[in-house]
């Protein structure tokens, strides 16, 4: 099967590179058509990827009769109709994460992708590192015993001056840094552990001052903006409503304890600490991006370097890890790649870690398992 390609969100910061990485893909598709809100970076998009097809209304993607896969890469809270519709019309889909605005919705969608026979996929990329799919390794050997404790940091922090974009705004954001980074963080840590929480407490807020409002730039044009302003020169500033930072307290359930710390506040660097902890009865395992390093510490003997992980070269992540698994769905075939479902499953973790946040009590994760009633 060839793709024929439809992108809504075509001209964004995650889109374009996937755009780059799919017309290098030749033989497994071709870009037919592009929907962005800006004509002008749209009509250069279409230019670069031989696009016969833009337009500023996502229908008419969908309705393409040459696309029989569609690409949504606009904001969070944006993505359920698309995706829906899309599913009524027969069309694969990729869709980038958080799913949808909620874990109810992602259900929906990921229900009727799983009912039409429909193939997707939903990128949760650090599966692909070689360091967390070497502690995945590990751990399945035995090696470090039973799994006690778990804790992960991803800091993601913004340039001083960057201005405001919709991952700034709750409307957009399906829940700031908790959906954004914490989505990555809670596939790695289930897809190397093969946990999922129970139960989760967290603190989370904004602690990160009011940002130039530029009106609605790519979060592309807002790191090219904030690297090259020392100061916001006059322009208005406007107060995040989504979260920047969170701290998340997780129950797993046997006793199995973990933390969680998400942020994209230019106060919390990456590069200090590991980014994940794994703590079992035998030993702990801790993985840092900094150094690409495994580190392995038994009771009472010092830190050892078990392994300088080497990450591979660069790939086409459509040509590697897309296209093959949307062929093996659409075939009925099983695949290990991150589907819907999986997008499913982290949400209900992201949608009860941001509940929590409100509320300042543990939350249930069950209370957003729609396949539980919840």
């Amino acid at each position: 099967m060839r793709f024929g390609v439809g992108v809504i969100g075509a001209t964004g910061y995650i889109s374009t590179p996937y755009r780059a990485e799919i017309r290098e893909a030749t033989d497994d598709a071709r870009i037919v058509a592009l929907c962005a809100r800006r004509r002008e970076p749209l009509e250069a998009a279409a230019r670069k990827d031989g696009a016969e097809f833009i337009t500023d209304d996502w229908r008419e993607v969908i309705d393409h009769p040459d696309v029989n896969f569609v690409m949504i890469t606009t904001p969070d809270k944006l993505h359920h109709e698309p995706a829906m519709a899309a599913a009524a019309a027969g069309k694969h889909i990729f869709v980038d994460k958080p799913v949808s605005g909620s874990a109810a919705e992602t259900y929906e969608i990921w229900s009727a992708y799983r009912d039409a026979g429909l193939a997707h996929y939903v990128p949760f990329w650090s599966r692909h590192v070689r360091a967390f799919a070497r502690a995945r390794e590990v751990l399945k050997s035995g090696a470090l015993g039973e799994i006690r404790g778990v804790i992960y940091r991803w800091h993601n922090p913004r340039p001083d001056n960057m201005p405001f974009t919709w991952r700034d705004d709750a409307e957009l954001s399906a829940g700031g840094s908790i959906a954004d980074v914490g989505s990555h963080a809670y596939d790695t840590v289930r897809w190397v552990t093969g946990l999922e929480a129970r139960r989760v407490l967290t603190h989370a807020g904004v602690i990160t001052p009011p940002k130039p409002d530029l009106g609605t730039p790519t979060l592309e044009e807002a790191l090219q903006w904030g690297g090259s302003h020392d100061d916001s020169g006059g322009v208005a500033a406007r107060a995040g409503t989504a979260f920047d930072f969170a701290d998340i307290a997780v129950d797993f359930g046997d006793d199995i304890i973990g933390s969680f710390i998400l942020s994209h506040s230019k106060y919390l660097r990456k590069g200090l600490a590991p980014d994940l902890e794994l703590h079992s009865t035998e030993a702990s395992l801790a993985f840092d991006r900094a150094f690409s390093r495994l580190m392995l510490v038994r009771p009472g003997k010092d830190p050892e370097l078990l392994e300088d992980v080497v990450e591979p070269a660069p790939v086409n992540r459509f040509a590697r890890f897309v296209f093959p698994a949307l062929r093996a769905r659409a075939a009925g075939e099983p695949s290990e790649e991150p589907g819907l479902h999986d997008g499913w499953r982290v949400q209900m973790f992201t949608d009860a870690a941001a509940a929590s946040a409100e509320r300042g009590a543990w939350v249930e994760t069950a209370e957003f398992d729609s396949e539980a009633g919840g």
